[in-house]
């Protein structure tokens, strides 16, 4: 059973900046595919949102040489946790008061904190 009384922010407006897939490739320079595979293989995760409801991926994510490294292992935790991509973004994207950094986990990556906000995301998995 779910419970409708919660009220969680729109993810598009919680992550703020997307890029598409083939704003991806233009910005990185690779075919269309190449992005295809960087989702497949999770390097990069996204989710369907707007009014077409297509394929997007947080901005911050793609960095000038592609998927942002400290990114992957991550996503990886997070889904081995039982979070969905949706979830993970939701989770990545929300602010966290307790973080070494002020924001949100994804600002704690960014900021170097890798290892604090993998111990985090483990420890949602129990």
């Amino acid at each position: 059973m779910t419970d409708d009384t919660t009220s969680e922010p729109d993810l598009e407006q919680l992550v703020g900046d997307w890029l598409t897939v083939p704003e991806i490739a233009e910005r990185l320079h690779v075919p269309l595919s190449r992005v295809r595979g960087m989702l497949a293989d999770r390097e990069l995760i996204g989710a369907r949102v707007g009014p077409n409801r297509a394929m997007k991926v947080p901005a911050r994510f793609v960095g000038a040489e592609g998927p942002l490294p400290e990114l992957r292992g991550t996503f990886t935790v997070l889904a081995d946790g039982g979070m969905s991509d949706e979830e993970s973004l939701r989770w990545l994207h929300t602010p966290d008061p307790t973080l070494p950094v002020g924001g949100s986990p994804v600002d704690a990556l960014l900021a170097g904190h890798k290892t604090e906000v993998r111990r985090r995301a483990m420890e949602l998995a129990f």
